[in-house]
C-alpha cells in the first residue's frame, strides 16, 4: 500500500503534461458526475410534486362521486375546480386539458392528470421536461337499500301545517335517493301511514289470507235479527269480503316481534277502520307509487306508535304478508324513518300512554337487534325520551320545533343514506 502511495504522489507531481491530462479527465468525468446528482435531485422533485397530484386527484374523484350522477360537462367544470383548488403549488406545468374524466361503466369515474415538469437542475444536459401523470379511480354509488317510512297520520298532524310539510319533506327523501341509484332496485322504499291501527289494500291483500285472525272482527261486526217482540234473536257475523283493510297489534308479546303468523297467536287481528287511512304500501322503487302513496296521506285517529314501527320492520323482512323485502347481505342496509307528533294514546287493549310506551320501548328494541337502523323523529309533541332510546344512535334522533324544519330533516338524513356507501 505504501508503495502504491508513492507511485501515485509522483504520478501527480510528475511532467506538466501528465497533471494536464488529469484536469482534462477530471472536466470530462464532472460532466456526468453532476448530471447524475442533478437528475437525482429532479427526479425526487418530480417525484414529490406527483405524490401531491395523486392526493388532490384522489380527493376530485370522492368529491365528484359525491354528486354524481353529473353530465361529462358537470364532471369536466366541477372536477378542474376541485382539482385545481387541491394541487396547491407545483413544479409540473398542468393546463385544464390536463385533467381527464371519464366514466367507463355506471357507477365508476376515472381520472388521469398529466403534467410536464422542467428540471431544474439536469436540464443543462438536454432533458428539457418531461411528463409527469397520475390517475385514480372511484366507484361511486351506494349499497343496495330498503327503507321503511313509518309516518304519523293521526288526527293532531292536521295542525301547525304538519302534514303539508311532512308530505313536502317525505317527497324531498324520494327525489334524493332516486338520484343516487345507479339500476333500477338499488334501492327500495315502503310507506307505512298509521294511527291506532295500519291498513292494507284489500285488492293486494284480501280478507282470506292465511296470516289473518277475526275473532275481533267478527265480534264487532255481527247481523242481527230478531223473533217476535224481541225473542228468540240471533246474530252471525257479516262477510268477511266487507273488511275495509285495518290491521291492530297482535297478541303480546308477538306485537313485538316479527314471528311468522302461522298460529292463532302470531296472526294479525282484523279490524274495520273506525277512522280514514291511508292503506300503506309495502317495498317498491315504482317512484310514481311512492309520491302518490304520500299524496293519499290524511290526519284522522289517534296514536299507537307501536304498531307503526311494527309494520315498518315486517314490510324489511320477507315474513307474510309482505314479502317483497330481501334476505340480509352484506350489501344491503335496512333503515327504518319513524316519525310522530304525539305521545301513545290508544292501543288494541288501553289508552294508557305508559302501558303503550312499553310496548313501544319492545320494538325499538328487537328492531334494533335484527340489524336494523332506526331513525327517529319527534315534530313538536311526543315522548321525547321514548323516541330518542328508540334511535340506533343518539344522532339519529331529531326534535322538530317547527314542522317547516322536517324538510331540512329529511334532507339531512336522505344525503345521509346516500353518500354513506361511498367506497373507492
Amino acid at each position: 500500500m505504501r508503495s502504491f502511495l508513492l507511485a501515485w504522489q509522483q504520478f501527480l507531481h510528475g511532467s506538466r503534461s501528465r497533471a494536464g491530462n488529469v484536469a482534462i479527465i477530471f472536466g470530462i468525468a464532472i460532466v456526468p458526475i453532476v448530471g447524475g446528482i442533478g437528475a437525482a435531485v429532479d427526479y425526487s422533485m418530480a417525484n414529490a410534486n406527483r405524490t401531491s397530484m395523486q392526493k388532490a386527484l384522489d380527493a376530485t374523484a370522492l368529491a365528484l362521486a359525491k354528486l354524481m350522477p353529473l353530465t361529462q360537462t358537470q364532471l369536466d367544470q366541477k372536477g378542474w375546480e376541485f382539482f385545481s383548488a387541491s394541487i396547491g403549488t407545483l413544479k409540473v406545468s398542468l393546463p385544464q386539458s390536463g385533467l381527464v374524466i371519464t366514466t367507463p361503466t355506471i357507477g365508476k369515474i376515472n381520472l388521469v392528470a398529466t403534467g410536464t415538469y422542467t428540471p431544474q437542475i439536469s436540464g443543462f444536459m438536454g432533458v428539457q421536461s418531461f411528463p409527469v401523470a397520475v390517475n385514480t379511480e372511484v366507484q361511486w354509488g351506494m349499497k343496495k337499500l330498503e327503507l321503511a317510512l313509518a309516518l304519523d297520520n293521526t288526527g293532531s298532524m292536521d295542525s301547525n301545517n304538519k302534514m303539508t310539510e311532512l308530505k313536502k319533506a317525505a317527497k324531498n327523501l324520494l327525489s334524493t335517493l332516486q338520484k343516487s341509484v345507479m339500476k333500477p332496485g338499488d334501492v327500495k322504499i315502503s310507506i307505512i301511514p298509521f294511527h291506532k291501527e295500519v291498513r292494507v289494500d284489500t285488492t293486494a291483500y284480501p280478507y282470506n289470507g292465511s296470516w289473518l285472525k277475526w275473532d275481533d272482527w267478527e265480534s264487532e261486526n255481527q247481523t242481527c235479527s230478531w223473533g217476535g217482540w224481541g225473542w228468540g234473536g240471533s246474530c252471525t257475523p257479516k262477510n268477511k269480503n266487507t273488511w275495509n283493510g285495518c290491521i291492530s297489534d297482535r297478541d303480546q308479546p308477538n306485537d313485538a316481534s316479527d314471528a311468522n303468523p302461522n298460529s292463532n297467536a302470531t296472526k294479525f287481528p282484523a279490524r274495520q277502520c273506525s277512522y280514514s287511512l291511508a292503506t300503506m304500501l309495502p317495498l317498491t322503487y315504482d317512484w310514481t307509487a311512492l309520491n302518490d302513496k304520500i299524496d293519499d296521506m290524511n290526519p284522522d285517529g289517534n296514536t299507537n306508535v307501536s304498531i307503526g314501527l311494527q309494520w315498518a320492520w315486517h314490510s324489511l323482512t320477507s315474513g307474510e304478508p309482505l314479502t317483497q323485502a330481501a334476505a340480509p347481505a352484506n350489501d344491503l342496509s335496512k333503515y327504518i324513518i319513524l316519525m310522530t307528533d304525539g305521545e301513545n294514546t290508544e292501543n288494541r287493549w288501553t289508552t294508557n300512554s305508559s302501558s303503550i310506551d312499553a310496548r313501544t320501548s319492545a320494538t325499538c328494541t328487537a328492531v334494533k337487534a335484527a340489524g336494523i337502523k332506526i331513525y327517529t323523529i319527534r315534530v313538536i309533541d311526543g315522548d321525547a325520551t321514548l323516541l330518542r332510546n328508540c334511535a340506533s344512535d343518539p344522532s339519529m334522533y331529531f326534535d322538530v320545533q317547527n314542522a317547516s324544519q322536517l324538510t331540512s330533516v329529511f334532507n339531512s338524513i336522505g344525503a345521509t343514506l346516500a353518500q354513506l356507501h361511498l367506497s373507492q
